[in-house]
């Protein structure tokens, strides 16, 4: 069987973005089905739009806790205050792994402005996205530890 982390490195590496990697990979697990789970992660590769804020991967990753273990009703402090503390130490975890949210930090790119279209994916697009792929991977091994301790990290 494939982990995770071996499904989401597979899916970036036929095309995806970093952020439809990470959810379309757990798409068993969240009920979603691929089209749809493309589709809402599709503006958020290359750090929300190719912006370079946060990462696709950690997009990716927080959009899977929440359609697993998100709240519902927008007055229960108690579930958003829990819901919040998983994402942050999600992101804690990402954070020191690869060392920055920001795609931007990441890639190495300083300020922007950064240009709306993507690159052609290439092979030496794929030789210079190593980072992409180990972020792409560190989030879906992260949820996969998530999904194992059933909502506890």
């Amino acid at each position: 069987m494939t982990s995770y982390e071996e499904k989401a490195r597979a899916l970036f590496q036929n095309g995806y973005t970093c952020a439809q990697s990470v959810l379309c990979a757990f798409c068993d697990q969240t009920g979603l089905d691929e089209k749809t789970a493309q589709r809402i992660a599709s503006s958020l590769g290359g750090g929300i739009g190719r912006l370079r804020e946060v990462c696709g991967a950690v997009t990716g990753m927080a959009m899977v806790a929440g359609l697993l273990y998100g709240f519902e009703q927008p007055v229960s402090h108690a579930e958003k205050t829990e819901h919040y503390r998983r994402v942050q130490l999600m992101a804690q975890q990402f954070k020191s792994e690869q060392g920055s949210l920001l795609c931007r930090d990441i890639l190495s790119l300083g300020e922007g402005p950064y240009p709306p279209e993507p690159e052609e994916r290439t092979p030496e697009y794929y030789r210079r996205r190593q980072c992409c792929l180990d972020c792409i991977g560190t989030a879906a091994a992260i949820t996969e530890k998530l999904i194992e301790k059933n909502g506890e990290l």
